[in-house]
């Protein structure tokens, strides 16, 4: 018999944690750091409650901070075994925890000369680049579609997810006596099938225990073609206004889908801006680890990029502008219109995008596209709920942009998706529906039993179950 034990993500879409005991094992899936509320947020300086010191293995699906953003203070309180995940994981793993550790120490720095005029205790950042590094010196790597043993009688195997670079699903194999199997399948998060670059999510047809994403489960995603012409008529119109376009965009796997696109248009003849500002260094970085790993790419889409003699994503869009400084980034500010940024957060909730926003989200030339999910408490979220007032950088600034979703970019599967690669599945597995928004998961729970005649749980945090 195998345990597991929710412990993140369950319920809300941040934070993905679960706790598998088998064989007198003890194996982590995921360390994900829980982001949106400042009140959520307060959780990840909780202190883990399940002795880190004692687990024997710890797997990671993909190198979002929502799902291996704690891996440095996981490490910080006494965890020293090994880190499992693909090689594409792990070469953005370290770009992503080195920024989430600079960040933590900015943050902390800024909180503390606060806390320190009014009297109060201060704080220590989250993690330090020390418990990141040695986070990064226990990970190994496997690839896709190869077994590995990861603890007694326990095996892993990363099958594609598409979802970003190194992304996998992940299938835990427990070897019990007399023969005996216990499969477990976590999806991860599920690639959008619309997605340009990374190959479709891996077939999968057989678990006994299966959690699965949820954080699209109530709709679908607007078909591709309408996206792309609605994407292209925006860029019109702020030629035409004469504003700047800003993109919050998440610097993996976004960024890079966005590069594509716009090096389509401009391949086509039909992108009349005359500048696109790449303005994250993460962003930077993570496009040169996406060129090297172009193997990994759909091969129509290798193709086409290699056909136009660019070869990567950087000289795919001749006009592009990397700016990775911070005198090249507040260079920006000087264009008045004309040009496209993309800059980080994805979310809103800190990097340079908000620095552009002081700049431009109070002008009625401006035009701001949301490319991607939006969780709840963060910037990004209350703009597309329509807030005409918000404060940033501690100024309140007037919303005067136009705002426009283009949900067609998403890197998560949609409904019909989801449920596509779950019917894929020769029997119903126990299915539980995590990393999603409670009515999201509801919504997709009813789905499912309505179109495959299946039952799928919602988990409770802290819910233990036995398979």
């Amino acid at each position: 018999m195998a345990l597991l034990t929710f412990k993140g993500a369950v319920q809300q879409v941040t934070g993905s944690c679960y706790l598998l005991e088998a064989n007198g094992c003890r194996v982590l899936l995921e360390c994900g750091m829980t982001q949106g509320y400042r009140r959520d947020e307060a959780h990840n300086r909780n202190r883990f409650d399940f002795m880190p010191a004692t687990l024997d293995a710890v797997v990671i699906s993909h190198a979002h901070l929502d799902h291996s953003g704690l891996l440095p203070k996981l490490v910080a309180e006494g965890y020293a075994g090994p880190i499992y995940m693909t090689d594409g994981c792990a070469e953005l793993l370290k770009l992503m925890l080195s920024d989430a550790a600079a960040l933590q120490q900015r943050d902390t720095e800024w909180e503390n000369k606060w806390r320190k005029r009014a009297g109060k205790p201060l704080i220590e950042p989250l993690y330090t680049q020390a418990d990141t590094d040695a986070a990064l010196a226990l990970c190994q790597v496997h690839a896709y579609d190869k077994e590995a043993v990861i603890a007694n009688g326990i095996s892993v195997t990363f099958h594609e997810a598409g979802h970003i670079l190194g992304s996998a699903i992940v299938e835990i194999t427990i070897h019990e006596a007399h023969n005996l199997t216990r499969k477990l399948v976590f999806s991860g998060d599920l690639g959008n099938s619309q997605s340009p670059l990374l190959k479709l999510p891996a077939r999968i047809e057989e678990a006994d225990l299966l959690l699965m994403e949820s954080t699209y489960g109530d709709r679908d995603h607007r078909n591709l073609d309408d996206t792309l012409e609605e994407f292209q008529q925006i860029l019109d119109a702020a030629w035409a206004a004469g504003g700047n376009v800003l993109i919050p965009s998440f610097a993996v796997g976004r960024t890079q889908d966005l590069l594509y696109y716009l090096g389509k248009f401009y391949q086509a003849g039909t992108l009349k801006q005359q500048a696109v500002f790449l303005d994250s260094p993460m962003a930077i970085a993570a496009t040169e680890i996406y060129d090297r790993f172009r193997k990994d790419f759909k091969s129509e889409e290798q193709a086409t990029i290699e056909s136009q003699g660019a070869g990567d994503l950087k000289h795919w869009l001749p006009i592009l502008k990397c700016t990775p400084t911070t005198e090249e980034s507040m260079a920006i500010n000087r264009v008045s219109g004309g040009a496209i940024i993309i800059a980080g957060s994805g979310m809103c909730n800190g990097g340079r995008i908000v620095h552009h926003f002081k700049h431009n989200i109070w002008r009625d030339d401006c035009h701001v596209i949301m490319p991607g999910f939006q969780a709840k408490g963060t910037l990004g979220r209350r703009l597309v709920d329509g807030e005409k007032q918000v404060r940033i950088i501690h100024q309140s600034l007037a919303v005067r942009a136009h705002l426009h979703t283009l949900g067609g970019f998403s890197a998560h599967a949609g409904q019909s998706q989801l449920i596509e690669w779950l019917g894929q599945f020769k029997r119903s597995p126990e299915i539980y529906l995590v990393h999603g928004e409670l009515e999201k998961s509801q919504t997709l729970a009813q789905v499912i039993k309505s179109r495959l005649g299946w039952l799928a749980s919602i988990p409770e945090l802290d819910e233990q179950i036995a398979f």
